[in-house]
C-alpha cells in the first residue's frame, strides 16, 4: 500500500532533506497539515484530509508521529511510516485542537521553534486560530512551502507513477471518442471516460471533469451536465488521470461533425500557443517567458482580452480538491524551469458573449534540454462524424 509505494531508502531521503532545511532555519518542529506533504513523508493516504490532520515532523532521525481522526487511525498504522498514530474523536465528540495540544504539551514542544504550515485547502481558519492560540509560547513561523519546494522536482519512481497516470489519462480520452454521438449527455460520455480511467488501474481524481459543449465552451470549469449533444457541437474536455495519487492532466477539442470556422480557428490559436511554449521549456527557462510565449501566440490571433486562465502550472500527487503545486506559468512569477518537474500547458480562449472557448491541456516532464509530452493522444481536433 501507500509506505510500499516507493522504497525505504526514497523515504529515507526524502525526510533527510526535509530535516537539512530545518536545521538551516533553525527549528525543532515542523507540523505538516497538507495530507499530499503528509503522504511525501511518510506514505499516509487518508481520506483524514476532510477534518484535522498533523504530522509532527522533527529533526530527530525517528518516525514521526501523525494525529488524524480516530477511524483512520488503524489504516495509517498499517500503511504508513509514521512511527506512532494518535487519533482523536470516534467513540466522543473531541476538539482536534485539544488533542492536538495534548501531543504538543506531552511531547515538551509548546516552547519549541516551529514551523508551520498553513495550506488554504486543509487547515480551516477556525483550527488555526485555536492552534495559534495552543502555541502562544512557542515560536512559530509560516513554512507552507518548505516540504513543496523539496518536491516540485521528481525523482525517477515519482515520473514512472506519472508516466501511468498518463496512460490512464489516455484510456479516459479513447472512451470519451468512442461514446461521444448525437443525443448522449455531457454526464453520460463523462461516465465511460472515468470507468475506463479506473478499468486501466487508475485511482479516483481529485478534482472534477470539466465537460462543456455548445454554448457551455466558454465556461472554463463547466463540469459535465445534461447537455445533450447537438450537430455541429464544439467542446473541451479535460480531466486528470491519477496513479497512487500522482497524476497528470489533459484536454482536447471534439465537435460533432463540422464545427463553426470560429470554433476551428480557437482551435487553432490554442493550439498553436500550446506547441509554442512546449518547444521553448527545459531546464533553466523562466517559467514567466513560457506564458508571455503563449501569450503573445493569442496576442497575434486578436484575442487577448479573453486569454483568462493561467498558461500552466506545476502538478503534484492530488489530494481532493486539488492536484495542483504554486509554481505557475504566470507574469511575475519567479520560477525557473528544473528537469524532474512535471507541468500542465493549458493557455487558453474563453469568449462569453459568443458562447464560445477552447482550451487544450498537455502534461510535459522537463528535462534538461527539452520538454516530454506525457500524452499519446493526438492534440488534433477530433471530429466525430
Amino acid at each position: 500500500m501507500s509506505k510500499d509505494y516507493f522504497t525505504p531508502a526514497e523515504f529515507a531521503e526524502r525526510q533527510r532533506r526535509v530535516r537539512e532545511v530545518m536545521r538551516r532555519k533553525n527549528l525543532d518542529l515542523l507540523l505538516v497539515i497538507s495530507p499530499i506533504h503528509i503522504n511525501y513523508l511518510t506514505g499516509a493516504a487518508a481520506k483524514a484530509y476532510q477534518v484535522f490532520q498533523c504530522l509532527f515532523f522533527t529533526l530527530e532521525d525517528k518516525p514521526p508521529t501523525l494525529l488524524l481522526r480516530m477511524s483512520d487511525v488503524a489504516e495509517m498504522m498499517d500503511h504508513s511510516l509514521a512511527g506512532e498514530v494518535r487519533g482523536w474523536g470516534g467513540r466522543r465528540y473531541e476538539d482536534p485542537i485539544d488533542a492536538f495540544a495534548g501531543v504538543m504539551a506531552e511531547k515538551g514542544w509548546l516552547r519549541a521553534r516551529i514551523g508551520l504550515e498553513m495550506p488554504a485547502y486543509y487547515l480551516s481558519v477556525h483550527n488555526y486560530l485555536k492552534m495559534r492560540d495552543v502555541l502562544r509560547e512557542a515560536t512559530v513561523q509560516d513554512e507552507t512551502a518548505l516540504v513543496e519546494n523539496l518536491k516540485l522536482v521528481k525523482s525517477p519512481a515519482e515520473l514512472a507513477y506519472v508516466r501511468k497516470a498518463a496512460a490512464v489519462a489516455d484510456a479516459g480520452l479513447v472512451a470519451i471518442e468512442k461514446t461521444l454521438a448525437l443525443g448522449a449527455t455531457e454526464r453520460e460520455v463523462a461516465a465511460e471516460a472515468h470507468r475506463a480511467m479506473m478499468a486501466a488501474g487508475g485511482d479516483s481524481p481529485p478534482s472534477p471533469m470539466n465537460f462543456v459543449s455548445g454554448e457551455r465552451t466558454c465556461y472554463a470549469h463547466g463540469m459535465p451536465s445534461d447537455r445533450a449533444l447537438r450537430a455541429g457541437d464544439f467542446m473541451h474536455i479535460e480531466f486528470g488521470g491519477q496513479y497512487r495519487r500522482y497524476c497528470s492532466t489533459v484536454a482536447r477539442h471534439y465537435a460533432m461533425g463540422e464545427p463553426s470556422a470560429r470554433a476551428r480557428q480557437l482551435h487553432d490559436v490554442t493550439h498553436r500557443a500550446s506547441q509554442a511554449c512546449i518547444a521553448m521549456m527545459k531546464a533553466g527557462v523562466r517559467a514567466e517567458d513560457v506564458h508571455k510565449t503563449a501569450v503573445g501566440v493569442i496576442r497575434e490571433a486578436g484575442l487577448e482580452r479573453y486569454n483568462l486562465h493561467t498558461t500552466g502550472y506545476g502538478i503534484a500527487p492530488g489530494f481532493p480538491p486539488s492536484w495542483g503545486e504554486s509554481i505557475n506559468l504566470f507574469d511575475k512569477s519567479e520560477s525557473i524551469l528544473e528537469a524532474g518537474m512535471v507541468l500542465s500547458i493549458e493557455p487558453p480562449v474563453f469568449i462569453r458573449e459568443e458562447g464560445l472557448g477552447a482550451r487544450l491541456i498537455d502534461c510535459v516532464i522537463v528535462h534538461e534540454d527539452r520538454a516530454e509530452v506525457l500524452s499519446g493522444y493526438p492534440a488534433d481536433l477530433v471530429i466525430v462524424a
